[in-house]
């Protein structure tokens, strides 16, 4: 299906190259030349130390990675534009005592009683895209990154050394300034475990935006099927509000949404509700945010779920639910963020709960600390460190204390 996929795009690409081609060829050819000469290079480097350590028998992970990403932008012509970008992740200095996720090991990997660092050694075509810009509308084919609204869905999961892409077809038309949609389609999800992890999907992505004077209003609709002969189906329907007032000195902040999702897998079937309310303030370049999330559970036997999203961002650094448990989840939040010597600064606090104790006997699911200072020098530099403490809760729950550490330098061009 990959194969078949990749040889679709590329037949669609090379149409609409030749097609995009006007009557006097040898003017078109050097205008082409101009456009793809005319383009922009780039580069983005990032070196990153991690350690884990958890109470059980793994032993602490120390992994040093490099990921190493370039890319270049056509200029454009007859409004088409093309992009390339590779993407490179290498352990450093022999610094690999760690174990990788079960998706990114490949044949013969050699457990090492470590605990887990989702960042394997990879080499990949990270983006590889046909764009055309229209007056009010943008298609773009092929390979790329995508991202809606705050990332809770559909999310490029840049933290991790081999950023997610997709493989399709994506429209982004914006017929005024206050109307937006944004729809795709995917054949296949390029996830963060290296080739050997990617799925094949039959995606529908549809999300529209409307801007107001006190926030954006967005709804969504994600269609999500995994591409095999087993009936599968993930459909996700919401409504986002989120946005900002001022008074004084002070700027306030809200966002709420909504969601339902119905689940199939073979002959079952399972229907859980999301819901998220978040208020905050910033006042003398302080922002202070309090947030209830939760993510329904379908009397214990199904968890909401959202496998395109940036989840590292979401319930916690140290990435404990990334899958949502059966039970559901629900989530409290406090974060207080600022700007110190140049850079900026945050402090969170999660405390985790079951959102369907009743059936299934599990209520505490424990609390997390979060630490984090990055700043950028010279305009292509930035350095960071971020670290976080999860405290588990209820033994029933599968969870054990967890102290994740983060130091990185990263530079651009």
């Amino acid at each position: 299906m990959m194969k078949q996929t990749n040889n679709i795009l590329g037949l669609a690409i090379a149409v609409s190259l030749v097609s995009a081609l006007p009557l006097n060829a040898s003017a078109s050819l050097d205008d082409l030349s101009s456009a793809v000469s005319s383009g922009k290079a780039y580069g983005d480097l990032r070196l990153r130390y991690e350690n884990v350590a958890q109470d059980n028998s793994a032993d602490d992970a120390n992994a040093l990675t490099l990921r190493t990403r370039l890319g270049y932008t056509t200029g454009a012509y007859e409004g088409f534009s093309a992009g390339l970008e590779f993407e490179d992740s290498r352990v450093v200095a022999g610094e690999n005592a760690y174990e990788l996720p079960g998706p990114a090991r490949p044949a013969g990997y050699t457990v090492k009683g470590k605990s887990v660092v989702a960042d394997p050694e990879t080499t990949e075509l990270d983006q590889g895209f046909l764009q055309y810009q229209g007056e009010n509308y943008k298609v773009k084919l092929g390979r790329q990154v995508l991202t809606m609204d705050n990332h809770r869905y559909v999310g490029h999961v840049g933290w991790r050394q081999d950023r997610q892409s997709f493989d399709g077809a994506s429209l982004q038309w914006s017929p005024t300034e206050e109307f937006s949609a944004h729809y795709a389609y995917l054949g296949q999800r390029n996830r963060i475990f290296a080739e050997q992890a990617d799925i094949d999907s039959k995606d529908h992505l549809l999300n529209l935006g409307f801007e107001t004077g006190i926030g954006k209003l967005s709804a969504y609709a994600y269609l999500l099927e995994v591409d095999s002969a087993n009936h599968n189906a993930l459909d996700t329907f919401g409504l986002r509000f989120s946005g900002g007032t001022s008074s004084d000195d002070i700027k306030y902040l809200y966002t709420a949404e909504y969601a339902s999702q119905r689940a199939e897998a073979g002959s079952s079937g399972y229907d859980a509700d999301y819901f998220m309310l978040e208020a905050g303030a910033v006042l003398k370049g302080v922002t202070a945010k309090l947030g209830y999330e939760v993510l329904g559970s379908d009397d214990g036997g199904y968890g909401f779920s959202t496998p395109l999203a940036t989840l590292h961002k979401f319930n916690g650094w140290t990435d404990q639910f990334l899958n949502t448990p059966t039970q559901g989840l629900r989530d409290i939040y406090l974060s207080v963020s600022g700007k110190l010597a140049g850079g900026s600064w945050l402090v969170a606090y999660h405390d985790f709960a079951a959102d369907d104790s009743a059936t299934s006997g599990v209520d505490d699911l424990g609390s997390e600390i979060e630490l984090l200072y990055k700043r950028k020098f010279h305009k292509h530099y930035n350095a960071g460190i971020k670290y976080a403490m999860y405290s588990a809760g209820d033994a029933a729950a599968n969870k054990v204390d967890t102290d994740k550490l983060w130091v990185w330098v990263g530079a651009s061009f």
